[in-house]
């Protein structure tokens, strides 16, 4: 299992992913608790669980979970909640390292 903290900014919605893959079935099993109301139901809409080809790897924008945020997020296109999920899925499928990613103010 890897556990994953999203401090998105301003909104103060800060996110908590869990991710399990599943090595049999090649799904990744997803939890996210989010004040956020679009993060929460996006995962009520598209269920857990995800095949972690289909989730991952995808060109940027691409793939459920952007297709979901596209059309029924709000207008934030710099959110980074959605990017986080699949960092956290992608970390525990072995299709990239758990390293820390960032974004700071100069």
């Amino acid at each position: 299992m890897k556990k994953l903290k999203i401090e998105p900014g301003v909104c103060g919605f800060t996110a908590v992913v869990e991710a399990n893959f599943d090595e049999d079935e090649g799904t990744v099993k997803l939890k996210v608790a989010s004040g956020c109301k679009s993060v929460q139901k996006m995962l009520e809409d598209l269920g857990d669980t995800f095949d972690s080809y289909e989730l991952c790897l995808k060109k940027p924008g691409e793939g459920p979970l952007y297709d979901y945020a596209r059309a029924h997020f709000p207008g934030h296109a710099a959110c980074p909640v959605v990017a986080g999920i699949l960092k956290c899925a992608e970390a525990e499928s072995g299709l990239a390292l758990p390293r820390d990613a960032s974004f700071t103010f100069l």
